[in-house]
């Protein structure tokens, strides 16, 4: 799965970077990124038992944006989620279904896991183009971050589901583009714009149109800006 990256945002405590990088050993991953992590030594390594070269081989950044460039789609994972759409941020899909779209992104995609505390802040998810979610008993849905890396890579490894190919990632962001100015021409409250933004790429990346669809989309923005205007 040469397409997948592993991102982990700010992660506490070395040993489970370690096992995080075995079980990607497992699962055939070998891209990992550490983004203003804990120092990792000895632990670290003795954990990763036959994944030390994930380990040794991975890039240290200092921000999640740093982190996901040259990515086409990322996905953020929280057991914190919403079941009321007004909370888009919060709006999941299973690891199950992100895994089953997998192979619609020819590109490099993170897979985004966050603090073993309190996971990914609010602005880090809205960052993401989605959000996935291992469902888990209501009475207690935290998995230990290593845990839960290694259902994420299992699902991953483990679906062949054939699906056409989606946009590039230049059609994507033109279509946002759009979007945004088509916004700005019929005068959209500036204090929802940032939230329906959001929701819309979030909607997009749930719904993988083909680059018919996108440049289709793309056109009905594009002809409804200039009418407009």
């Amino acid at each position: 799965m040469a397409n997948i990256r592993v991102v982990l945002v700010r992660p506490k405590f070395e040993g489970n970077v370690g096992a995080i990088a075995r079980s990607m050993a497992n699962f055939g991953l070998d891209e990992l990124y550490l983004v203003d992590p804990c120092a990792v030594g000895d632990e670290g390594e003795i954990r990763a038992v036959h994944g030390i070269d994930v380990l040794k081989n991975a890039v240290t950044v200092d921000t999640l944006e740093e982190a996901l460039e040259g990515c086409l789609l990322s996905a953020g994972t929280s057991d914190t989620i919403t079941e009321g759409e007004s909370n888009y941020v919060r709006v999941p899909i299973t690891v199950k279904e992100f895994a089953s779209r997998l192979e619609e992104y020819p590109d490099k995609v993170a897979v985004v896991l966050g603090r073993e505390d309190t996971g990914l802040l609010q602005e880090e998810l809205a960052r993401c183009d989605l959000l996935i979610h291992i469902p888990a008993d209501r009475e207690y849905p935290t998995l230990n971050l290593s845990h839960a890396a290694a259902i994420i890579f299992y699902e991953l490894f483990g679906d062949s589901v054939k699906k056409p190919t989606p946009a590039d990632g230049s059609d994507k962001e033109r279509m946002f583009a759009y979007f945004d100015e088509l916004l700005d021409a019929i005068n959209y409250p500036e204090h929802r714009r940032e939230g329906t933004s959001v929701m819309f790429r979030r909607m997009m990346g749930r719904a993988v149109p083909t680059k018919w669809e996108y440049n289709t989309i793309l056109g009905v923005f594009k002809d409804s800006v200039k009418r407009i205007h």
